[in-house]
């Protein structure tokens, strides 16, 4: 019969080599499991350190910073590009305006250039009337042609006949006549002239171009006819004082 090497040990010897197997086991047990052992894990791949977690963290919050900042620069562009439209259209605007304005002045200065014209044109239109019409005859006959080419030209009516028949009953043909004694006379208005006109009713029925003068045949023939024309339809109604 075999007996083992342990066997034969004695209980001393026994106890302390039980002890020594028992150190080795946990000496091994706690080699396997302690950092960098192959023990169990051998698979596995080594844990990724901390640190490049926080620098992919602090990559991450750069780029959105730089985002955050990109955007920022945007808005601030438009914001800048909206105020330089704005200015744009203001000075367009204004443009405008001073545009229009001397566009105003300058048909305002071409509209008194026209009217001075005009009214040149009108002056000497009065002058030449004033001389076409200026009495030139020296006698009677002269004195009703001339007044009835006026006449003519104005619209006012009166035969040859019907005016000289009045001048004669009136003024008996005399241009200066002046009548001092009847109603008119006493009120300070005289009756004068071939026609025997008042100075008032002469203003109000005076004909543009002759002279402004009650005494002047032509210019008191014309008035009076137009003053008759007014009142009676024509120079020829009227038979009496009037």
């Amino acid at each position: 019969m075999r007996i083992s090497a342990y066997t034969r040990l004695n209980r001393k010897q026994k106890t302390t080599t039980i002890g020594l197997a028992a150190a080795a086991g946990i000496t091994a047990l706690t080699a396997g499991i302690a950092p960098g052992s192959d023990g169990g894990d051998a698979g596995r791949s080594p844990a990724k350190p901390v640190a490049g977690h926080s620098a992919n963290a602090d990559a991450a919050g750069k780029k959105q910073t730089a985002a955050a900042k990109g955007e920022h620069a945007k808005d601030t562009k438009s914001v800048q590009l909206a105020g330089a439209s704005a200015g744009h259209q203001t000075k367009a605007y204004q443009g405008k305006d001073a545009k229009a304005e001397q566009k105003n002045e300058a048909e305002a200065d071409v509209k008194a250039e026209q009217e001075k014209k005009a009214e040149d044109v009108r002056a000497d239109r009065g002058s030449s009337r004033a001389a076409d019409r200026a009495t030139k005859a020296d006698n009677l006959d002269g004195w009703i042609k001339q007044a009835r080419s006026i006449m003519k030209e104005e619209g006012i009516p009166g035969s040859y006949h019907g005016i000289k028949k009045n001048i004669i009953r009136e003024s008996g043909g005399d241009p200066n006549a002046v009548n001092d004694w009847d109603i008119n006379a006493k009120k300070g208005t005289p009756s004068k002239g071939l026609l025997q006109t008042i100075q008032p009713t002469f203003d109000a029925y005076h004909v543009e171009g002759t002279k402004h003068d009650v005494t002047d045949p032509v210019a008191n023939i014309v008035a009076a006819c137009n003053y008759a024309a007014d009142k009676y339809g024509s120079m020829d109604n009227v038979n009496s004082a009037y």
